[in-house]
């Protein structure tokens, strides 16, 4: 089983050693954060950081990025649930086992609240 959350970052390098410099010094790169197996500790990441396919409290993530990275991050950006079959499968079945947690009446609509329309299938 295969999954990765995929996001847009821009950062800025700030030198702290004097006479260093870098041109340019903002770059726009992809991060990928992998998923934790479906019930495992994490797995909620979706739920938790994601609303309708955007980051829902980007100023905070923004911040996790910059400690990830070591850098400044001016913007993060989802892009994309990127997965394998199996993944999705086992996914829907353990958000299916329990509805409850998600407010919600249908694995597809859970799917869509957080994620939107960014799920890629990987062959």
């Amino acid at each position: 089983m295969d999954a990765r959350y995929v996001f847009a970052v821009r950062f800025r390098l700030d030198p702290t050693v004097g006479g260093v410099s870098v041109e340019p010094n903002e770059f726009e790169t992809r991060l990928s954060r992998d998923a934790d197996l479906p019930g495992e500790e994490g797995w909620l990441f979706f739920r938790d950081n994601l609303w309708r396919g955007e980051i829902n409290d980007e100023r905070h993530f923004r911040r996790l990025t910059e400690e990830a990275l070591d850098a400044t991050v001016l913007s993060v950006e989802y892009r994309a649930f990127e997965t394998d079959e199996e993944y999705l499968d086992a996914l829907k079945d353990e958000i299916g086992a329990d509805l409850a947690t998600f407010n919600d009446d249908s694995v597809s609509a859970v799917l869509n609240k957080y994620l939107g329309s960014s799920i890629e299938v990987q062959e």
